[in-house]
């Protein structure tokens, strides 16, 4: 019987030939019409808002003792509207407040009030002039 495990041509040859490094390719001429940075993505930015409490609708962050809300007219500066405003708090306030103020959404003198500021995602696109436009925009070759 052989010395060698397997017969197989090649394996455990004495006389094996030494690798080579592989050469480097030259540059290639470059394409100008591929992109040479990778692409960066559109990603929205975010915004400090502060939105109705009752209809959604964004006002200025800046509330006074008398500002109503622009689009259902109820009071900004009431708990519903406050950051501090917690419905499983004592009293319904994070803060330390001497007596129940009753009710949430009507207008109050709190002197604690600061109105809730929300980050939201800007995800609004500029809208087309007309849904003509916006159909021939979606097919132009």
């Amino acid at each position: 019987m052989s010395e060698r495990k397997y017969r197989q041509r090649g394996y455990q040859d004495e006389s094996r030939p030494e690798r080579q490094a592989p050469r480097p390719k030259p540059d290639a001429a470059r394409d100008p019409r591929l992109p040479r940075d990778p692409k960066v993505p559109n990603v929205p930015g975010f915004r400090q808002v502060f939105r109705c409490a009752r209809c959604g609708s964004v006002e200025a962050s800046a509330v006074g003792s008398l500002s109503t809300c622009s689009k259902c007219g109820v009071d900004l500066h009431a708990c519903i509207h406050c950051e501090s405003f917690d419905p499983s708090a004592v009293f319904a306030c994070r803060e330390k407040i001497p007596v129940r103020i009753s009710p949430k959404d009507v207008r109050n003198d709190c002197s604690l009030f600061t109105a809730r500021q929300q980050i939201e995602r800007e995800t609004g696109s500029t809208a087309p002039a007309s849904a003509r436009k916006a159909l021939d925009d979606l097919f132009k070759f």
